[in-house]
């Protein structure tokens, strides 16, 4: 007799409500497989992008979510290195997260340190690893550099900049409201540039002197792209690796000439594409996390059912992460 489990299902893009609970199927694990009753799944704005259809990465009708922890309750043939009962994290580039159990490939799973705490890890394993990447491998900050991470008081944006502040940086964050202003500031901002009130690009050049930043890191897209490339360095790095604000305008790359000038669109998949480069990466990411080195809070919870709730909240620029309770 078939398994069933309740996940969130999309049939049509469209806002939050598009986001309704259902009873699915629950196969078993095939070879290679795991079988993961989750405890708690993450929420991204890529998420909210499948959902209203800015990407249609997701055939409908379909269960949305890239990451997930649970227990480990069964396993496929050949799968060796997990038991049941083992607390695993994973990142799925098929979807299917907002699901109470699930099947996941054995290669994406990594264990969870007993130190971190479930819905710690479904909030921020997905962004650590993203900004982790970020820092140390599409750009590699070094020390004395001078940084600018905008929305710094956004999920990623908060581990760019402590991660880019550990390694030496001079960073400066923008950030919106009060709020995202302290989780800037908390996260190791050297200066937070308030983008409502100041000019962005005036305020990044008087802070350096005149000399600009050697990295921009930007999630934003559409309305900040234009002053994350002019507040560059001669030879330096526009790092772009978000849309929140929409679709950035087709480039005309002579633009990028005057100041030899990069530009870089990553994905996390080029960066942990191995299952020995994810395992070495979680393992970092959850070892920041367990010290302390990366205090991270979250920002609220849901249950399952009330997926709806965490996509407006997030939208409505919300202090996150939010997670969704399994």
């Amino acid at each position: 007799m078939t398994q069933t489990t309740q996940a969130i299902v999309i049939r049509a893009y469209g806002g939050p409500e598009a986001l309704v609970l259902e009873e699915v199927p629950l196969p078993a694990p095939g070879p290679g497989e795991l079988l993961v009753r989750q405890t708690a799944a993450g929420v991204n704005f890529h998420d909210i992008y499948v959902r209203s259809g800015s990407y249609r990465t997701l055939a409908l009708p379909g269960v949305p979510g890239l990451e997930g922890v649970g227990v480990v309750e069964a396993l496929g043939e050949g799968v060796t290195g997990f038991a049941p009962g083992d607390r695993v994290a994973y990142i799925e580039r098929k979807y299917g997260g907002y699901a109470r159990a699930r099947v996941v490939d054995a290669a994406l799973a990594v264990p969870v340190p007993d130190g971190v705490d479930d819905a710690v890890a479904a909030a921020w394993y997905l962004k650590g690893l993203t900004a982790q990447a970020l820092v140390a491998d599409v750009h590699p900050v070094s020390a004395g550099a001078n940084v600018l991470v905008q929305a710094a008081g956004g999920g990623v944006g908060q581990l760019v900049a402590r991660m880019a502040k550990l390694r030496g940086a001079t960073v400066i964050g923008t950030a919106g409201s009060p709020e995202k202003v302290a989780l800037a500031e908390a996260a190791g901002c050297d200066a937070v540039i308030r983008y409502r009130e100041e000019d962005v690009v005036a305020r990044v050049m008087e802070l350096t002197g005149g000399a600009g930043v050697e990295v921009a890191y930007d999630a934003v897209g559409k309305d900040t792209f234009d002053g994350s490339l002019a507040v560059l360095a001669t030879r330096g790095h526009l790092v772009n690796y978000g849309q929140a604000s929409g679709t950035i305008p087709p480039l005309d790359i002579s633009r990028l000439g005057a100041k030899s000038l990069s530009l870089t669109r990553p994905f996390l998949w080029a960066y942990v594409g191995t299952r020995e480069k994810l395992v070495a990466a979680s393992a970092a990411l959850f070892d920041a996390m367990a010290s302390g080195a990366l205090p991270l809070a979250i920002g609220g919870r849901f249950p399952l059912a009330r997926a709806a709730d965490a996509h407006a909240a997030l939208e409505a620029r919300g202090i996150g992460p939010y997670v969704l309770d399994c």
